[in-house]
């Protein structure tokens, strides 16, 4: 049996406190803004993830390729996006029953616009670390991120169960940005600990793109990236719908008295963490997937996921049997999410020359969780709100099919227009 190296663990370690900052308030959120009366607001909460995942995460890329170590990069962010994101814990403490939009917004939106280019910086920091300890990355880091959806897993978990008082649970409180924070806080200093990432030092004469890191966006002259990150941003479309509103959809349900004290009412943000759950597996089936099918079979596998996620919450309900179909849309998620964002994260890392890699998992994320999340989340704000807030017969049904038609036509096009890329050489950017 192979003896696991050390650095294994502290790869753990720092994919555990990546996620769990996330899974702290990601999928429950929603519900406590609904408890505060900012329900109609929700979209722009998870628009602004989109939004500042436009340019962050590609300028947090740069500042690492070329400026700073990327582990000190990844430390930087999580310092500020800490203090933002408890900072805006301890005003709704404050404020009571008068939270108002726009400083808890403004704290929020600072917090999101320093965490969002840590999802690509700790990809980055990981593989040089597993490069320096002579590592395969497809190999190896599958297994490594799996213990980032366990922390994503374990904090939605006391979110859910941790009572706060008042008869409140953590999910329905502003603890959940506390608890973030200080999550956040606590990996800023873990993140110095990490293997020192190699930054481009020479003096030689630079043109615009090669100063500000803008090599990456060449990637587009190749026409097998261009469809690649181009789907990547009508896929990421998808991506924060349910973050946003499958815990807001399942509370609805307890407006009826028949329902309302079902496992799935009253605990919603347990039932979702099945989805995080199956992640786990989904992870570990990636290296065989990656093998067997190739980068076009695997993301097609995760675009039609995506059709029985959603179509799964439109045909279910609390009640037994129909919350089996609840299950099912949590279960295929794992599919959904990990054949998509790790395999594509993959695919960025073997087919980007080394000087760019770091601007071109930027541009990946900036392409799924930029464009992509902001318009998917945007247009899903305006499909709820004309099926479910301003229609004269409210059906969130209806929102989640129009959701799985539009990724069962993204899924089409994909399979009609990718080509699947063999052996491909790595894309040198000119």
């Amino acid at each position: 049996m192979q003896k696991i190296k050390p650095i294994t663990f502290k790869l753990v370690l720092m994919l555990f406190l990546e996620f769990a900052v996330w899974g702290a308030y990601l999928t429950s959120l929603g519900r406590y803004l609904g408890n505060i009366g900012l329900g109609s607001q929700i979209k722009w909460f998870f628009a602004m993830q989109g939004i500042v995942s436009i340019f962050m995460p590609t300028l947090m890329g740069i500042l690492a390729d070329k400026k700073m170590e990327a582990q000190k990069v990844l430390s930087l962010c999580h310092g500020i996006a800490g203090v933002a994101m408890a900072g805006a814990g301890v005003y709704c403490m404050n404020a009571g029953a008068a939270v108002q939009f726009a400083p808890l917004f403004i704290m929020y939106s600072i917090s999101v616009a320093f965490f969002m280019p840590t999802i690509a910086l700790v990809n980055s920091v990981s593989y040089n670390a597993m490069a320096k300890e002579g590592m395969d990355p497809v190999k190896d880091f599958p297994p490594i991120r799996v213990f980032g959806t366990v922390g994503f897993i374990c904090s939605m978990l006391l979110t859910n169960f941790l009572n706060v008082g008042n008869g409140l649970r953590m999910q329905e409180s502003y603890h959940q940005l506390i608890s973030s924070g200080i999550l956040s806080l606590i990996l800023c200093g873990y993140a110095l600990t990490m293997h020192k990432c190699p930054i481009d030092k020479t003096k030689k004469s630079e043109s615009f793109a090669d100063a500000f890191g803008l090599k990456a966006f060449s990637l587009f002259k190749d026409g097998q990236f261009a469809i690649f990150f181009i789907f990547s941003m009508l896929l990421g479309a998808s991506l924060q719908v349910t973050n946003g509103y499958a815990n807001t959809f399942l509370g609805s349900f307890a407006a009826d008295p028949a329902l309302a004290n079902t496992f799935a009412v009253k605990n919603s943000n347990a039932l979702i963490a099945i989805s995080q759950a199956s992640e786990t597996l989904c992870i570990l089936l990636i290296p065989f997937a990656m093998k067997k099918f190739g980068i076009k079979k695997v993301m097609l596998i995760a675009m039609f996921a995506w059709v029985f996620r959603f179509g799964f919450f439109g045909l279910g309900n609390p009640a037994m049997p129909g919350v089996l179909l609840f299950v099912a849309s949590c279960i295929v998620y794992g599919f959904a999410f990990d054949f998509f964002n790790i395999s594509g994260s993959l695919y960025v890392e073997q087919n980007a020359a080394e000087d760019i890699r770091s601007s071109a998992q930027g541009l990946f994320m900036m392409m799924t969780n930029g464009f992509g999340a902001t318009i998917g989340t945007l247009a899903a704000g305006a499909v709820v709100d004309a099926t479910v807030y301003k229609a004269a017969v409210p059906s969130w049904a209806n929102a989640w099919y129009i959701f799985a038609g539009y990724a069962f036509v993204v899924g089409v096009l994909f399979a009609i227009l990718f080509k699947d890329p063999q052996k491909k050489q790595k894309v040198v950017a000119r």
